[in-house]
């Protein structure tokens, strides 16, 4: 009887407390009570988890070709993040903006400022590269780059730039597709953000 009581009054406890901190593998999360219905139920707010099947391979042709292109993509998304970013911060600083020349002039210094910094690792990227990174652009912006060039610089200048993307077979245009033909590429974008790879 006495251990039902114990029970009882520490669970009281527990409900006149709206949240509690809970130290969890060094980082600090937030147990909170909520009452639905008269019901007192546990809220806990956890981290998203994914889950994929183990890889396997059919032969070893197939496994290289697979760390190939974990190679490629953990070299180029970091730079889709950039111009992820760098695409939010120019947005936002033309929407103050209102004459066209102070425009064209901003563009064009964040160009050859970016120009600037990235031309040399830009160079070094292979056309597979510069594939998934256009790919890669798509899916942080939900823009393809040739939309962002034609955006910031006009149409002449993104058809002048697809036609040189498509000298290199290779298309600006190029939309990612998360749940078909790109399945692989974001089950290793999801592993790299998470750590695992």
């Amino acid at each position: 009887m006495r251990l039902i009581l114990s029970a009882i009054l520490f669970f009281l406890a527990g409900i006149s407390l709206p949240a509690q901190t809970v130290k969890t593998a060094g980082k600090d999360s937030t147990t909170r009570v909520v009452i639905v219905n008269g019901d007192t139920l546990w809220h806990i707010d956890l981290k998203e988890v994914v889950i994929f099947p183990p890889k396997t391979f059919k032969n070893r042709n197939q496994e290289k070709q697979y760390w190939r292109l974990v190679y490629n993509i953990k070299k180029v998304l970091p730079y889709s993040k950039i111009i992820a970013a760098t695409v939010t911060e120019v947005e936002y600083k033309l929407g103050s903006i209102t004459n066209d020349r102070e425009r064209r002039v901003f563009i064009k210094s964040m160009e050859d400022s970016l120009w600037k910094r990235y031309e040399a690792d830009m160079r070094q990227m292979t056309t597979t590269q510069g594939e998934l990174l256009f790919k890669l652009v798509d899916r942080e912006t939900a823009n393809s780059s040739f939309y962002w060039i034609e955006s910031f610089r006009g149409s002449v200048s993104a058809f002048f730039w697809q036609g040189v993307a498509r000298l290199f077979g290779t298309n600006l245009k190029s939309k990612y597709d998360p749940k078909g033909e790109d399945a692989l590429i974001e089950q290793i974008v999801s592993y790299i953000e998470k750590g695992i790879l």
